[in-house]
């Protein structure tokens, strides 16, 4: 796995063409890959980790290149679809039901058809578990130039300042925009927005529906898609593979392969354009906020179509999340996702305490419980182990009850079920994984190296995060990305030719029919004990303090429970083309995981999110993004595409 922290306008030998913010540069051999740099970076230092990447393993299958036509000639793929329904045609697919997905979709609709591809249902997305809000300058005492340094500050300067100016420029407008498409949001008693404040802001900027945001902006998003003809919304079909072909030097996306997890058929669809918005990866961890769906699909195809990816040591745990074993009646079952409460809390006046009822966060940072989220989670992980205590409490009981049930009734709701009442007790909480601020790289209209993807949301890193998330950032940079990539995507449609029979260039994903069903349940049992082994793994050796020895103990156990499993697979005839959600996720959680390794021991410093005892403090020479490129190293199996181009396709 060829991994750099880059400098802007670095030459690196990585033997293919990566086009990002217009600018391409080709020599032999050579590929010039023009990134913004972190905030005020000296562009002259290159400090390269491992060995540049050499010639990447790309299939010599040359598929027709997209050529230019006219508007006219590039009519809509009103749905399309072959005989037997498992080949769909479509101008744009959506992979992804959150907001980034729902609100591109909406908008590209206006020029062709498009299919939305979701999981599960289309609510259950992160967006719908979104509490806190959306971050925005909306007063007349705040500023864009806030707004940036707060973002920058919680960043650990790692941001791409020119990514910061745009989003914070053009949150306004994209929060008023989904009010017009019929989001509502809290008004206080002069009619005006409610603006809460939350960690790391230094002004009151989030717009907010009480502590239930997300659901809001996904219930409005949704009632608009189903409105709109011109949309074609699939549920429960699992997205495999990206289908990816390669001419002149390109690598170039032409729509996914899916499993619908209902009827158990593989369903091609074939568009012109294809945006990755499905989520994060927060089930590499036991523990996350994230719900079941978020098991790091989007990056793990991207990785294996040769997308460039980005960033990915910096995984945000949310500092609260309600902490089971601290209520008075426990749950019967354990969650699948942590319950989150929402940064809002400490925003409003929340105190954290430990088990003793002594206050800790003023003796970590002067900006006690408002620090950024990297601060306070470690603050309580410091906590929890110097004192052996498995959570601590958040107090807002000190507050009026009115304003108490008024501002977090869902949070009131789900604690009284348990018999606890926030208004007058503390609320017992722990750290969660809740958020990947790095992911596919993305230019600053949501494109790829691969021609024809484009990206939004979590599964995306655009340089905004830098190495730490500020609160309520995630919903506004998928609103801005996601309108960001509508005009480039139009574009690339109208210029691309599609053939009715662009799907026979790849073989199909089969299913496992012909497998016993006493080896089916095998096999399902084994991926279930493997995916709890390797989070446990990460959560033991990746978590939120980190150390050089447990990374590389972390990669080999994560290497030798990754090669156990697939060979149990195939003693048991499992083939490389077969599908299923179960051994598709688990894949994708291996591809994920060893991403974070891989970059959390390229950055021998501490910056944000990434703390490492081997490397305390921060390193100016190391204030660049990791970078990680497509290698010709060993693969296994779980890092290549689920479909092969077929023999017949053009050369």
């Amino acid at each position: 796995m060829a991994i750099s922290l880059l400098d802007g306008s670095a030459n690196l030998q990585c033997g293919w063409n990566l086009h990002i913010k217009k600018q391409h540069q080709h020599a032999a051999g050579l590929s010039s890959l023009v990134f913004k740099t972190g905030f005020l970076t000296d562009v002259t230092r290159l400090c390269a980790i491992s060995s540049a990447a050499h010639g990447a393993a790309f299939r010599s299958v040359r598929a027709p290149v997209p050529k230019s036509i006219s508007a006219a000639r590039s009519a809509r793929i009103l749905c399309l679809q072959d005989n037997n329904s498992n080949t769909k045609y479509f101008d744009f697919v959506v992979v992804g039901s959150g907001v980034a997905g729902l609100r591109y979709a909406l908008e590209v609709s206006k020029h062709g058809s498009v299919a939305i591809i979701t999981k599960a249902e289309p609510h259950e997305s992160n967006t719908n578990y979104a509490q806190g809000g959306v971050s925005a300058v909306l007063c007349p005492s705040d500023s864009v130039e806030s707004h940036m340094q707060d973002t920058i500050v919680a960043g650990a300067y790692l941001c791409d300042e020119e990514t910061v100016r745009v989003v914070c420029t053009e949150g306004p407008d994209r929060v008023k925009e989904l009010i017009a498409i019929g989001a509502s949001f809290d008004h206080g008693h002069d009619g005006k927005l409610h603006l809460a404040r939350e960690g790391g802001h230094s002004h009151n900027r989030i717009v907010h529906a009480a502590d239930m945001t997300g659901r809001e902006i996904e219930r409005a998003l949704l009632k608009a898609v189903d409105d709109e003809p011109n949309i074609h919304l699939f549920g429960h079909h699992f997205a495999i593979d990206l289908l990816t072909s390669q001419g002149n030097d390109e690598i170039y996306c032409h729509g996914v392969d899916t499993l619908n997890t209902e009827t158990q058929q593989v369903v091609r669809f074939i568009a012109k354009v294809t945006l990755l918005a499905s989520g994060g990866a927060g089930h590499i961890y036991p523990t996350t906020t994230n719900p079941l769906v978020a098991t790091g699909d989007g990056v793990a195809m991207a990785r294996r179509a040769q997308a460039v990816i980005s960033n990915m040591e910096f995984v945000q745990f949310h500092p609260t999340a309600l902490a089971d074993e601290g209520l008075p009646i426990k749950p019967t079952n354990r969650r699948d996702n942590a319950f989150l409460i929402t940064e809002a809390v400490r925003g409003d006046g929340g105190i954290l305490y430990n088990q003793s009822m002594q206050r800790f966060m003023p003796l970590y940072d002067e900006r006690a419980e408002l620090a950024p989220r990297d601060v306070v989670a470690r603050s309580i992980d410091d906590q929890l182990k110097k004192r052996g205590e498995k959570y601590v409490l958040l107090d807002i009981s000190h507050k009026p009850r009115e304003q108490i049930l008024a501002h977090f009734p869902n949070i009131a709701a789900e604690c009284l079920r348990y018999g606890l009442d926030i208004t007058s007790s503390p609320i017992p909480v722990v750290p969660a994984a809740h958020y990947m601020c790095g992911g596919i790289r993305a230019g600053l209209q949501g494109e790829t190296n691969v021609k024809g993807l484009y990206v939004a949301g979590e599964v995306a890193c655009t340089g905004l995060h830098g190495a730490n998330r500020l609160a309520s950032n995630s919903l506004l940079e998928a609103l801005v990305f996601a309108r960001r990539a509508v005009q480039p995507s139009i574009d690339h449609m109208t210029r691309s030719s599609l053939g009715i029979h662009a799907s026979t260039m790849w073989t199909r994903p089969v299913l496992p029919t012909s497998l016993e069903s006493h080896t089916m349940q095998e096999i399902l049992f084994r991926t279930k004990t493997t995916r709890v082994e390797l989070q446990s793994i990460m959560w033991e050796y990746v978590g939120i303090v980190r150390s050089t020895s447990r990374l590389k103990t972390a990669e080999w156990k994560i290497g030798e429970l990754e090669a156990e499993w697939e060979e149990f697979l195939f003693r048991r005839e499992w083939k490389p083309m077969m599908v299923g959600l179960q051994a598709c996720e688990m894949k994708n959680l291996f591809c994920c995981a060893k991403l974070v390794v891989s970059s959390a021991l390229a950055r021998q410093e501490s910056r944000g999110l990434h703390y490492i005892e081997d490397f305390p403090f921060l390193e100016e020479s190391k204030r660049k993004p990791t970078i990680i490129f497509p290698t010709s190293l060993k693969l296994t199996w779980s890092s290549q595409q689920a479909h092969k181009l077929a023999a017949g396709a053009p050369r």
